[in-house]
């Protein structure tokens, strides 16, 4: 009977043991929720830099979005007028210990042709252009660093024209534009633009170890 019940014993005792350490991993990834930064941007069509970044490591959530313009809860059909002054973007959320702002800057600047003015290919209109909004003075100084630094490696021939904005608001895009490439990689533009865009940015971070592991290779 003392046999049982030692048994009984180290059973409660471990199965307590797992409930804390599960308590305790959820407080932690909590705590990692709590200290995510986030940072806007844009470069050409959403589809575009939304389908990479979500690849990085460090990086947590990315939302397809609308900053920049005037016009309050403003729709896509609105945005796609130019009227608004919004310009399509992504609004990144990343643990800065996994992941630095020059990093996300390297991508960025990777992703899209920022010596074009208010346009990405035959993406053409202010809802385009190439932007960085910056929360407070240390991030615009980072930012203009950041500039600084791609136009002189010479990745892109020619003067930047990337603008730098004070961030006001985000307003996420329509659902359907969430996560668009992932569930529609045979539309005609994600096979055509975004497809190939993907593919070349797995391929180049994928060599500097900078992707989840799922898509590494």
């Amino acid at each position: 009977m003392n046999k049982i019940l030692v048994i009984l014993m180290s059973f409660i005792l471990s199965s307590c043991s797992g409930q804390e350490s599960k308590k305790s991993l959820t407080k932690n990834q909590k705590m990692d929720k709590q200290n995510l930064k986030y940072i806007t941007f844009g470069g050409g069509c959403f589809w575009c830099v939304e389908g990479a970044f979500q690849y990085l490591k460090g990086v947590e959530s990315v939302v397809s979005g609308y900053s920049g313009g005037h016009k309050n809860n403003p729709t896509y059909e609105e945005v796609c007028t130019g009227e608004t002054g919004h310009a399509e973007v992504v609004q990144i959320g990343y643990n800065p210990k996994e992941l630095s702002y020059e990093q996300l800057m390297d991508v960025f600047f990777f992703l899209h042709d920022p010596t074009q003015l208010n346009r990405q290919g035959n993406d053409i209109g202010t809802q385009y252009r190439s932007v960085i909004f910056y929360k407070d003075d240390a991030e615009k100084t980072k930012a203009e660093e950041a500039i600084k630094q791609s136009e002189a490696s010479g990745r892109w021939h020619g003067k930047y024209v990337t603008e730098l904005a004070k961030f006001e608001k985000f307003w996420p895009a329509e659902q359907y534009h969430q996560g668009y490439y992932e569930a529609n990689p045979n539309q005609p533009y994600c096979s055509a633009v975004v497809g190939p865009k993907i593919a070349k940015f797995k391929k180049h971070y994928g060599e500097l170890g900078m992707l989840k592991s799922e898509v590494a290779n």
